[in-house]
């Protein structure tokens, strides 16, 4: 059978009250004390009851995650920065995929398991602006993404226009002309794709280059397998190009594969650069230039202000955040400055 608190009280010595309150994190208890309690609690094996827990402190220590597919690996990247910021916090996170499904997503919003954490990290991708008023939940909620702007929560957020710009600039600044972009999405105003076109169009229009909209693929999900038809189809077009623009580091890897497959050399025909700087950029041949968008400080900044809004005792924001945090160009062999 299970440990129980009273079993873990009579091995340690001490009260059950105070092997509560070891378990609990609190204040005041001697070192000797807590020490012995936690050998009690390793030995005996012993696993707080959530659900006990939380109706007689009104805390868990669970917050929950909610990412659109674990399959991709920026959120799979992502959810693993969270997990170790919120472990420094004594938090435990509980990861839930909804599919970039928007009723999965707004569903999720009121879902009885949203009852079993202190708060959300919540990042949604089916949902848009016309959703906001769903943010409007009686827990703490950090938002992430860019489907939503000016909510009634916290938000933290990269800064595509600037980054994608920056990507931009750095093929225009290596000699490069004719840019493609792989992975916009037809009609989007609002999202990643979206502000990520726009900073590309912005540093063309710096450079006094014109935008040819033949120059960009339109694609629905960012898998690779949708980056390597949409170079396929640049490709069978006739489109001269000299570099590609991938809107996140999945596509660029499958429009990364068609172009070797086309016999075209990576950096000297075609130069190539990704956004989101997953972990595998840097082993593909040749290495992925790519964006770093700031997933680390994204997690960082998310778990923060969570706990933060859980210490105040939680509740929509008065003045809600909105974080916007770095970027950085990683150069590797697909794209590099001349000279």
């Amino acid at each position: 059978m299970a440990a129980t608190l009273h079993d873990v009280a009579q091995l340690a010595g001490v009260s059950i009250k105070t092997v509560s309150n070891v378990v609990n994190n609190f204040a005041h208890i001697r070192p000797e004390t807590r020490r012995r309690v936690q050998a009690a609690i390793d030995e005996l094996g012993y696993q707080p009851n959530l659900s006990a827990r939380s109706l007689r402190s009104g805390r868990s220590g669970v917050i929950g995650l909610v990412l659109p597919e674990l399959s991709l690996s920026y959120f799979a990247e992502l959810a693993d920065a969270v997990i170790a910021r919120a472990a420094a916090h004594d938090l435990v996170v509980l990861v839930e995929q909804t599919g970039a499904d928007r009723e999965r997503e707004i569903a999720v919003l009121t879902s009885p398991r949203m009852r079993l954490t202190d708060g959300l990290i919540f990042s949604p991708l089916g949902m848009g602006q016309d959703d906001a008023s769903h943010l409007e939940v009686d827990y703490p909620m950090v938002l992430l993404g860019e489907r939503i702007f000016g909510g009634p929560v916290d938000h933290v957020t990269m800064r595509n226009v600037e980054a994608a710009r920056a990507a931009t600039e750095f093929l225009i600044a290596s000699g490069r002309r004719r840019i493609a972009v792989i992975g916009a999405h037809e009609n989007e105003v609002l999202g990643s794709a979206a502000l990520r076109l726009q900073g590309y169009a912005e540093a063309l229009a710096g450079a006094g280059i014109p935008f040819d909209p033949e120059l960009v693929t339109f694609t629905t999900l960012w898998h690779r397998a949708n980056g390597a038809a949409s170079m396929r189809a640049l490709i069978e077009a006739g489109t001269g190009f000299d570099a590609v623009f991938g809107l996140n580091d999945a596509l660029t890897l499958g429009a990364l594969r068609v172009l070797q497959e086309a016999g075209m050399r990576v950096p000297d025909d075609v130069a190539v650069i990704g956004f989101d700087n997953i972990d595998e950029a840097q082993y593909t041949v040749p290495s992925l230039t790519t964006i770093d968008p700031g997933r680390e400080q994204i997690a960082q900044r998310a778990v923060e202000l969570l706990v933060q809004r859980m210490a105040a005792g939680g509740g929509r924001p008065a003045n809600p955040e909105q974080v916007l945090v770095d970027f950085d160009v990683v150069v590797r062999e697909s794209a590099t400055l001349a000279g």
